[in-house]
């Protein structure tokens, strides 16, 4: 008898505040609702956020680019959210979240390795970073409201960001889709209004001191594109959140709420950073806004900060426990999202208490674009060479009778077309470490040290995975008959 995915106890409408009965096994079409445009506030809630400021900030004071080059950076890096839409599609045609639709790409046990790597451990890493960063405008907050935030404080609030987290990802699905609509609304709304009093203060015509130049000028251009593009390559788990939409939705009408829904906040408010970094020193945004912001307004700012973090967290905490699931941990996806939680909790305790390791946990990142990549570039692929085409039930069947199985549960082409791509991004990969150091690969060392890597990273596997799947696919046709 076929092994196949199974749902955490009995069959239930994904009802809000109940907990989503569903993990990593087929959605029945009786159970899909909702339209496309329900997703453009499930992607704005969790891009409303600190960590577009930031990077908008760094994109003036660090990379040293005048306004109007941030400007078109930002307007580039986000392109890259078109694989995020496409990927997306995939979720309503399949019926099963992103890490079980992979395993068209990889096969049934070659992607429990891919997941484990590009969606679980980099997962727990960006649940960890988010959560220290987040930790100390908590802090702030909390000293304003005459807490004395000692270490029991610390501890204290660190467990109540993770644990409001938790809730959300844990009840899942219908939670996730409910609240995060008036959610998304509030947070633009107040990132919006501080907006308003960046763009009073910013400098239209800035130009750094020392412009930059010629290779330089490319080296620093290259490095913050693959610094944007790293957010949207990272949700190949887009599908997660579409799946429940019937199979008959439109995939453009997926893909263009999906896309809009996560550009619109990132390209604003990346810009606002960008211009607030003009005048302020962005550095620590939070304190930088602080200055220019009225009195009562700063606090609403803060909570507004901290809760665009939870909802990027909660989403990402739910995919995590569906990557463990697909790994092969027989728990329900209760349990899974909470041991990442654990887990990422844990990291943030000791980086925020005892040391600051999530710096050299943020150095690996910075190249986890090298796999970020190719998985979404071969993703994406896969999706346009089937027409959006998915046997739903077969993805969740995990025995060798699957149509997904290949030949030993690997599917040749796929891992291939990844691994090279993984390969040549590393060669094309040029990243100077936060904690001092850096890497340069032989293909960005003869380019003078621009990075190529998120170019050849997400072009070249998708197109030898294009060449190359139809003959692999008609190779094993034959062979059956």
């Amino acid at each position: 008898m076929a092994l196949t995915d199974s749902t955490d106890r009995d069959e239930q409408p994904d009802a809000p505040l109940a907990v989503e009965a569903h993990s990593i096994d087929f959605i029945p079409e009786s159970e899909r609702h909702g339209r496309p445009r329900d997703l453009f506030a499930v992607w704005v809630a969790p891009n409303v956020n600190y960590l577009n400021l930031l990077i908008g900030g760094l994109l003036v004071a660090v990379f040293g680019l005048t306004l109007w080059q941030a400007v078109g950076v930002i307007v580039v890096g986000s392109l890259f959210t078109l694989f995020t839409g496409v990927a997306a599609s995939s979720g309503p045609a399949a019926g099963a979240p992103s890490e079980v639709i992979m395993r068209a790409l990889f096969g049934v046990r070659a992607n429990r390795v891919a997941v484990l790597v590009n969606g679980w451990f980099i997962s727990v890493c960006y649940l960890a970073i988010n959560w220290a960063t987040v930790a100390v405008v908590t802090f702030e907050l909390a000293h304003r409201a005459g807490l004395a935030t000692d270490d029991r404080v610390k501890v204290v609030l660190i467990l109540a960001v993770s644990a409001v987290t938790l809730v959300i990802s844990v009840y899942g699905h219908g939670l996730i889709l409910r609240l995060y609509q008036p959610l998304a609304w509030a947070l633009l709304v107040v990132f919006v209004v501080a907006s308003a009093y960046v763009v009073g203060h910013a400098d239209w015509g800035y130009r750094p001191a020392e412009p930059l130049h010629g290779i330089v000028l490319w080296a620093s251009l290259a490095a913050a594109v693959a610094t944007l593009a790293s957010a949207p390559l990272s949700y190949n788990n887009s599908a997660d959140f579409a799946r429940y939409l019937p199979t008959r939705t439109s995939p453009a009408a997926v893909a263009w709420w999906t896309v809009i829904g996560s550009v619109l906040p990132n390209v604003i408010f990346t810009l606002v950073g960008a211009l607030a970094a003009t005048a302020l020193d962005m550095t620590d945004p939070v304190a930088a806004l602080d200055g220019i912001l009225p009195r009562w307004f700063g606090p609403v700012f803060m909570l507004a900060v901290i809760l665009g973090t939870v909802a990027n967290n909660a989403m990402t905490a739910y995919s995590s426990g569906l990557s463990l699931q697909v790994v092969g941990i027989r728990w329900p996806r209760t349990r899974t999202v909470l041991l990442d939680g654990t887990v990422g909790t844990l990291m943030t305790l000791y980086a925020v208490l005892v040391s600051d390791f999530l710096s050299t946990v943020q150095n690996a990142l910075q190249l986890a674009v090298v796999i970020l990549g190719p998985v979404m570039s071969v993703y994406v692929a896969d999706v346009v060479w089937r027409r959006n085409r998915y046997d739903g039930p077969g993805l969740c069947d995990t025995s060798a009778t699957s149509p997904y199985w290949y030949s030993g549960g690997l599917n040749l082409v796929g891992v291939g077309c990844a691994l090279a791509g993984v390969a040549v991004s590393v060669m094309g990969a040029a990243v100077v470490f936060e904690t001092g150091g850096s890497f340069t690969g032989w293909i960005a060392s003869a380019l003078g040290g621009i990075d190529v890597s998120v170019w050849v990273g997400c072009l070249l596997p998708g197109l030898a995975y294009l060449v190359l799947m139809p003959r692999y696919a008609a190779a094993r046709r034959s062979v059956v008959r």
